[in-house]
């Protein structure tokens, strides 16, 4: 796991309430970050392609009137367990960073 961002996990979180096409699962990372993290087609795209191959979701073609078909995604049991697994490693860095960089120990440091 990369620490400095893990976007195999966002976009497998972003599977986790649904299946979503690609536009939706961007759209999904975007708003739940409150606008700070955004994936573009050139990563969302590949990191999909990557994942599908790795078992963690499915693909699969949906036709919508009116419009191209789209390619809707799906959480696999196997990406639960990988969301799962990757959500923990954050959790512990991020407790760890939060540990580090804690306000009270850095104001502490300085008296």
């Amino acid at each position: 796991m990369s620490y400095r961002t893990d976007t195999r996990a966002l976009v497998l979180a972003a599977l986790k309430d649904g299946p979503k096409h690609g536009y939706a699962i961007g759209k999904s990372i975007r708003e739940g970050s409150g606008d700070l993290l955004k994936l573009g087609e050139g990563q969302l795209y590949p990191l999909l392609h990557e994942l599908e191959e790795k078992g963690f979701v499915s693909g699969e073609w949906e036709g919508v009137p009116g419009d191209p078909p789209r390619r809707v995604y799906t959480l696999t049991s196997t990406g639960e367990g990988e969301l799962l697994r990757r959500a923990k490693k954050w959790a512990d860095f991020a407790g760890a960073v939060g540990s580090l960089l804690s306000t009270s120990k850095l104001e502490t440091s300085h008296e």
